[in-house]
């Protein structure tokens, strides 16, 4: 159910105009031109694009009232000052969106930003903005419409522009400097995902609250040794104890397998994904046995440990005469594709964490946040864009599925930390 709050109304222009005409504010009319006349389809996009873009206009209407940031220069008695950043909410047609804006204050108290004020509240926002960052809303076209958006809102084109790079810089730079100390992760996904002709490997954790969070990025495929080795250092670089065995849930790949015991020794666990299993013996198979392949091992993951690998043994040998490539990829990693099952845990959780389908939805989300962008210029350009759609949807992550069985999964961990993790009655 809508809540009241999220419901938008038509907009009121002239009153709109009248209000902050009376507030001394009519050097910002232009602006509010482009909010007024806007409609409710700014929500589509508003979620990468959409939202810097308001950001952006935010910071600007900032430093009309206050002027440039200038770190370390006194300001006049009675000007307002930066102080800060605080989040707000904004009203698009339909619903209500969180934004990030600059704080004021004066000797008097806060000091309002012009174009928040105008914006957060429920007025029906968009078209005319809409209909100018949309046009296309690809990565050719984003110049143009933040140009004429910047020319409507009576601001240079190469201020909006370089806001919103610096936006985006900015979380890129959050998220790769965030501290991974702060919490004990059980399990970590690592999986790579293709903007364009580039690759992105993200690593997402998870930790014994069930709740998800991204650990890092790094430009590059899993199958690039160095690549995957360079992420899982920066990792223990920003705070993630290479002594505490974990699970880690990862592709096919050999060298992020390598990495992975490179960087975090044999005490760690590895699940190897089991639909990437399926898709790699599928395309080895002809057609006629595809179903056949998949109920075999569908079959066999519900069975315990040495039941299942038996099965799947037995059909890689009756495959192996005519499609020998078929039977190497069913024995290749066997033993990973059951260590979940091996240690017990219950079916939810074992569910859970026998493929990447946890970090997979990451991506899927960050595709709906980038899917209308058509050309990709470089490698910086798609980890700038990952980081901001990944900390994006992570403000929507739920904890995953079977976590209040956790516990079982980190007494296992325990054991087999270097050195054993005290429990809490020993320690006391």
């Amino acid at each position: 159910m809508r809540k009241s709050y999220e419901k938008g109304a038509q907009p009121d222009k002239a009153g709109l105009r009248e209000l902050l005409a009376t507030d001394g504010r009519e050097h910002l009319l232009p602006l509010v031109n482009v909010f007024a006349l806007a409609g409710g389809a700014l929500d589509q996009i508003i979620d990468v694009i959409g939202r810097a873009a308001i950001e952006a206009v935010l910071e600007i209407s900032a430093a009309e009232v206050a002027g440039p940031r200038q770190p370390g220069k006194r300001r006049s008695a009675g000007d307002a000052a930066y102080h800060g950043r605080q989040g707000g909410r904004v009203y698009l047609a339909d619903r209500a969106v969180r934004v990030e804006k600059p704080r004021l204050r004066s000797p008097g108290g806060e000091v309002e930003i012009p174009a928040y004020e105008a914006l957060r509240r429920p007025s029906g926002l968009g078209e005319r903005m809409l209909e100018l960052l949309l046009a296309g809303l690809g990565t050719r076209s984003y110049g143009k419409a933040v140009g004429e958006m910047a020319e409507t809102a009576g601001v240079s084109k190469s201020s909006v522009s370089r806001y919103a790079a610096a936006a985006a810089g900015e979380r890129l730079k959050e998220l790769v400097e965030r501290r991974l100390d702060d919490r004990d992760y059980l399990i970590v996904y690592v999986d790579g995902i293709q903007f364009g002709g580039h690759h992105v490997l993200a690593a997402l954790g998870v930790g014994d609250d069930g709740n998800k969070r991204i650990l890092g990025l790094r430009e590059g495929a899993s199958e690039n040794a160095v690549i995957a080795l360079g992420l899982l250092e920066s990792l223990v670089e920003r705070g993630l104890d290479p002594g505490r065995a974990r699970l880690f849930v990862l592709d096919g790949s050999k060298a992020l397998r390598a990495a992975v015991g490179q960087v975090f020794g044999s005490a760690c666990l590895v699940q190897r994904c089991r639909n990437h299993k399926m898709r790699n013996v599928i395309g080895h198979l002809p057609k006629e046995l595809h179903d056949q392949a998949r109920s075999v091992l569908r079959a066999a993951w519900k069975l315990d440990a040495k039941a299942g690998k038996a099965r799947i043994e037995q059909f890689a040998s009756w495959v192996e005469t005519q499609h020998p490539d078929a039977a190497g990829s069913l024995r290749e990693g066997l033993n990973e594709l059951f260590t979940v099952s091996a240690i017990g845990l219950a079916p939810a959780l074992k569910r859970c964490l026998g493929t990447t389908n946890v970090i997979d939805n990451a991506h899927s989300g960050m595709r709906r946040r980038t899917g209308r962008v058509t050309r990709w210029k470089n490698g910086s350009m798609a980890v700038r864009w990952a980081a901001a759609a990944f900390l994006e949807a992570e403000k929507d992550y739920r904890r995953i599925m079977g976590y209040r069985d956790l516990w079982m999964l980190k007494a296992h961990l325990d054991e087999l930390s270097t050195p054993p993790v005290e429990k809490k009655e020993d320690a006391a």
